[in-house]
């Protein structure tokens, strides 16, 4: 579901990604309409060395290499020059995949991009298609915050999500390692590493966490606890309707999924859902993951 696929997305930051990631989507092996794909050797191409992405689901890529086994690559990938060969921007998936499937040759589109334009196309296609854990979108926002100077504003409206939605996941980087490790695993989610942010000894926590198979409720409850006790017995404020601190937690676990803001309105037996955007962008992502389209 678009809401107007002939609507221009603003110039600046990201500028052609739009046009880019919609060609890559639109274009097929086969396609007449790909006439710009080129068949490159496997040998020839690398991947990026920054690529935000570090965790590959082993199972995953086995199911690609063998349906690629089967169909061959349907998708190209999107490669850049670099020295005598090619470096991967987009399609690094399909680029393993295809070679546990013994394959020779890709299809690929070949583009010159900068070093800012190759990882802002990188986070993108990988949080389009839900890629990342919460580290590596985290340490990607950060890299490109600090080695290219842009704002949590330009980065939510890059990926269309909140800019609380980036501040958030940048938190995360303020974890000890071996939390972060864990995030990163999935053994831990993003909700329960905003909770452990505000723990007195998060690693510790952590650990415990995941002995037990905790929620991200009583992982923020836990987290407070320890931290009034380091706190040497201060006056805590009155705690809220246990209903209402459950409410407001599930409040940040959707929020942390969609990126977005989200209120939910409880009554009884049934009560509202509200998500909030800021831009039609954000409004076209929430009504694509809606109705079950891709990103």
């Amino acid at each position: 579901m678009s809401l107007d696929p002939t609507r221009r997305k603003p110039a600046g930051l990201g500028r052609g990604l739009s046009a880019l990631m919609g060609e890559v989507d639109r274009i097929s092996v086969g396609d007449p309409r790909g006439l710009n794909i080129r068949t490159l050797s496997i040998a020839d191409i690398h991947p990026h060395p920054d690529q935000p992405r570090r965790h590959f689901d082993e199972d995953k890529l086995d199911e690609l290499a063998q349906s690629i086994a089967e169909r061959g690559v349907l998708q190209p990938i999107v490669v850049r020059r670099r020295g005598t060969g090619y470096q991967i921007v987009a399609g690094e998936r399909r680029w393993r995949a295809s070679q546990r499937a013994r394959l020779h040759d890709i299809p690929a589109i070949v583009r010159e991009f900068t070093d800012t334009e190759t990882l802002e196309i990188a986070i993108v296609e990988n949080i389009q298609r839900a890629d990342l854990n919460a580290i590596e979108e985290a340490e990607a926002f950060h890299r490109l915050i600090s080695d290219f100077g842009h704002s949590q504003e330009e980065l939510g409206k890059l990926v269309h999500k909140s800019r609380s939605h980036v501040a958030n996941l940048l938190r995360l980087l303020d974890l000890p390692q071996s939390v972060r490790d864990a995030v990163a695993r999935g053994e831990l989610s993003m909700g329960h590493g905003r909770a452990l942010i505000t723990a007195a000894d998060p690693q510790a926590l952590a650990a415990e966490v995941i002995r037990r198979g905790l929620s991200v409720r009583d992982t923020e409850r836990l987290a407070r606890a320890t931290k009034d006790k380091t706190a040497g017995g201060a006056a805590r404020p009155k705690a809220a309707p246990a209903a209402d601190a459950d409410i407001a937690s599930l409040e940040r676990q959707l929020g942390d999924m969609l990126g977005l803001s989200v209120r939910i309105s409880h009554a009884g037996e049934g009560g509202v859902v509200t998500l909030g955007y800021s831009s039609l962008d954000q409004l076209d992502m929430i009504c694509q993951r809606l109705s079950g389209e891709k990103i």
